[in-house]
């Protein structure tokens, strides 16, 4: 990634504060836009399409009311990898800290009333757009698990083939034993009767260049039926060796998925309800799998942009967009489209079924919660059944 073409959006509720942060990023980068029309949040981020994005508010409520207004209103924000640095003044330190060891933000810069050290906010830009280059570049270890376990696979679809193969040589070789057998029989009944060695044959003197001729494709017909016989063999010897050299492969293989089993499908829930999620963390089998959770669609989608779950169980209400909305968002995105949502939902309303299935919703569980089918259904999804 060339870090000074990399794109920034500074996002303000004033033309002159976005002025000022613009004016210190343009020393260090070349594609600086500026946001501080509150109606154009979703367009802005969206023509620009910045990996970093500098929320530069005159206070935090502010930053939190535009981040979130910008997931509501945008298609795209949680399909775009990009980094949030937030600005902020020292009363707001404590609670700018917070905001991002929660993750709603990736980091924070002490900012207002400017500071002596003005080329920080420059250095932490840098760290955003390298942070975001490790994550871009590098495959997700969720990913390569799952292609680890497709690996894994192969032994054994290869074993079957084999030994299917194996037993067609089997069937093969005996068909031409015994039609190399038969045929055998044929020929040495037919130069039998020609030489007159069959019970009630008598070859007259006129029959002797038969008999000769009957002899001698018996002769010449010896070595080609044992050449019929001993057919097979070039082929099962390729078929060992097939064998010995694919061990070291599948051997390799078979460590993989060991180390692949060791890395557990990580599952999100997503529920404004705290005694809700503690009791589905009591519930499901966090030993076989990761939980994550998310107590609004804003908490959600930011997570997804730092991680891709194996599933997702998704509140149908939530207090800043309903689940089925999310889902719809998420199964619009090439990225996450393959990712199983199962709907959670005290509701059993028709209308709220056909849209949560209409939306890509695969399933629901229903509370009061059903610990063994619910347990059930994650497994399911999560393939470890």
């Amino acid at each position: 990634m060339n870090f000074k073409e990399a794109r920034i959006l500074v996002a303000s509720d004033g033309h002159t504060n976005s002025e000022l942060v613009s004016k210190l990023l343009l020393e260090e980068f070349e594609l600086v836009h500026l946001s501080w029309d509150e109606s154009r949040i979703a367009a802005d981020f969206e023509k620009y399409r910045p990996q970093v994005l500098v929320l530069a508010f005159e206070t935090l409520e502010l930053a939190e009311r535009y981040y979130l207004g910008l997931f509501r209103q945008s298609q795209i924000v949680h399909t775009m990898p990009h980094r949030t640095l937030l600005l902020c003044n020292k009363e707001d330190v404590r609670r700018a800290y917070e905001l991002c060891r929660k993750e709603y933000f990736d980091d924070y810069v002490l900012f207002w009333p400017m500071v002596h050290d003005t080329r920080r906010l420059c250095m932490s830009v840098l760290l955003a757009l390298r942070a975001l280059s490790s994550i871009t570049q590098s495959p997700k270890v969720a990913d390569i698990a799952a292609h680890v376990r497709q690996v894994g696979d192969l032994e054994g679809v290869l074993d079957r083939s084999m030994a299917e193969g194996a037993a067609r040589i089997d069937i093969t070789d005996h068909s031409l034993r015994m039609a190399s057998e038969e045929l055998g029989d044929v020929i040495e009944g037919f130069a039998d009767l020609l030489a007159g060695d069959l019970p009630g044959s008598v070859p007259s003197a006129a029959d002797a260049p038969a008999v000769s001729a009957g002899q001698s494709q018996r002769a010449k017909a010896a070595p080609r039926l044992k050449e019929v016989e001993n057919a097979m063999t070039p082929l099962r010897e390729w078929l060992d060796g097939v064998k010995v050299a694919v061990a070291p492969p599948l051997a390799s293989a078979r460590n993989l998925q060991s180390l692949a089993a060791d890395h557990r499908p990580l599952v999100l829930v997503v529920d404004d309800d705290e005694f809700q999620c503690k009791l589905l963390a009591r519930l499901l089998d966090t030993k076989r799998y990761e939980l994550m959770f998310a107590h609004s669609a804003t908490e959600a989608l930011a997570a997804l942009r730092r991680c891709r779950p194996s599933l997702i169980l998704m509140d149908v209400m939530l207090p800043d967009m309903d689940g089925v909305e999310v889902t719809r968002r998420l199964k619009a995105s090439p990225a996450y489209a393959m990712v199983p949502v199962v709907m959670i939902t005290g509701q059993s309303e028709r209308n709220v079924v056909q849209a949560s299935l209409q939306a890509g919703a695969i399933d629901f569980v229903v509370k009061p919660f059903d610990r063994e089918r619910l347990c059930a259904k994650v497994s399911h999804y999560l393939q470890l059944d």
